[in-house]
């Protein structure tokens, strides 16, 4: 089907604007007439005509019964072939493309339909392969040794009852009621979150009742205090998204972490001796400073990489969907009421020029890794894709292939794949510099 279908397409290409084209395509009568009748001996195969063997159903019936579906068929299978023809012979580095209008296919007659293509911006990559970086490596000190320690002891000490004012980290014993009507459908999840007896909140992040812990500092035993609670809007229970609720708190009891002792920190850590634990503590420690120096080293390479280059021009479709992206990510920082989402909308233009600078800078660094991928023939690999799935997915908790049908309904495999390919030729980029 491709290649005779492929060879029997004209195509002309009109420039738009930078980083842009226009796909002209014309796909003369015979061919889809050919394709038709491929198409249709693909339907009378597939379905069943009473009074007809199956394959046997005329042209005619079928177009009548089926018309709209076969034609879609060879509208798609046109298309397809159109896509493959515009990067056959590798002159046009199309970024994303997609059809322009709605052009409507006629069964035996010239079907003409175009393309807009955002192409790949063209610049010279310099001689990033004479870059040398030095970035000395950290030395773990036992000073730091010591505070992780301490760190350690209060994070894993045991809760006791303490005397006085609540303090922020500690774990209140309460009973709180809230003003929020309860919806019939009510989950126990929600239940519990705007009504509980004799239960633990926590004076620390993530608050279970958002505000808790400035409202709850510094409170006694045996008396009740009050909460207006703020709700974000993309919190899990949609029923309190974006609301503010007040809440009555008793507070019923106090209790803190007690930092453990040397040994007991060591038992904790199922080692011997505090010695033992903190020769762990200083391999860790001496791991994450290697991993420091190596980011280090991965973002002065690329500094001078793109230091070197000039400006250049950005695909359109690409960086306005770049945009959009960044444009969520304001949201999900700003707005946690549904006054906030108003003053969000109100000065959405604003959002959107706010945008616009870290979207350019992302897609920038993207093109120039692209073309660095290109010009080293570093590729990903199916392998690698595969193993940062299973490591987001026990990460996540989900299994494997619900997090992959996740990712590829809400379009996030393709970022995926393109964060694994950077991170390759940035590694590789890294190993020159430091030769």
């Amino acid at each position: 089907m491709a290649k005779n279908l492929v060879d029997s397409i004209q195509m002309e290409v009109r420039s738009k604007q930078p980083c842009r084209k226009e796909l002209d395509f014309t796909v003369p009568a015979d061919a889809v007439k050919s394709e038709t009748d491929k198409v249709l001996r693909e339907f009378a195969y597939a379905v069943s005509i009473p009074g007809f063997r199956q394959g046997k159903a005329p042209a005619g019936m079928l177009k009548s019964k089926y018309g709209n579906d076969i034609r879609q068929e060879v509208e798609r299978k046109i298309v397809y072939a159109a896509f493959e023809l515009a990067g056959k012979d590798g002159s046009l580095d199309i970024v994303t493309c997609g059809i322009e209008g709605e052009p409507k296919l006629e069964f035996d007659q010239e079907f003409k339909f175009t393309l807009g293509a955002d192409i790949a911006p063209e610049f010279e990559l310099g001689d990033y392969k004479a870059i040398k970086v030095k970035e000395e490596l950290e030395a773990v000190t036992d000073e730091q040794i010591d505070e992780r320690v301490k760190t350690y002891r209060a994070m894993y000490g045991n809760y006791a009852e303490a005397e006085g004012a609540a303090q922020k980290d500690d774990m209140l014993k309460v009973s709180y009621k809230s003003d929020f009507p309860l919806p019939e459908d009510a989950s126990p999840a929600l239940k519990r979150q705007l009504e509980a007896e004799s239960t633990f909140l926590w004076l620390s992040d993530p608050e279970t009742i958002p505000g808790c812990t400035a409202a709850l500092t510094g409170a006694e035993v045996g008396k009740e205090y009050t909460i207006k609670a703020e709700y974000p809007a993309d919190y899990r229970e949609a029923a309190l998204a974006g609301k503010t609720v007040n809440y009555t708190v008793k507070v019923e009891g106090i209790q803190r972490r007690v930092e453990l002792t040397d040994q007991e920190l060591a038992e904790k850590a199922r080692v011997k001796t505090i010695e033992e634990f903190r020769d762990m503590l200083r391999k860790a420690m001496e791991q994450e400073n290697q991993s420091k120096q190596r980011s280090a080293v991965i973002e002065k390479v690329y500094a001078e990489i793109d230091k070197a280059i000039p400006e250049f021009e950005l695909p359109p479709s690409v960086l306005a969907s770049e945009v959009q992206k960044e444009l969520q990510k304001i949201a999900r920082e700003t707005v946690k009421s549904e006054e906030d989402a108003e003053k969000f909308k109100a000065g959405l233009e604003e959002h959107k020029k706010a945008a616009e600078e870290p979207a350019k800078k992302a897609l920038r660094r993207t093109f120039i890794l692209r073309k660095i991928a290109k010009a080293e023939e570093i590729k990903l690999e199916q392998g690698e894709v595969d193993a940062q799935l299973r490591e987001m997915s026990r990460y996540y908790g989900y299994k494997e292939k619900e997090f992959r049908d996740m990712l590829e309904k809400n379009g996030g495999m393709d970022d995926l794949q393109l964060d694994i390919l950077s991170n390759k030729v940035l590694n590789h980029l890294a190993d020159m510099a430091t030769k």
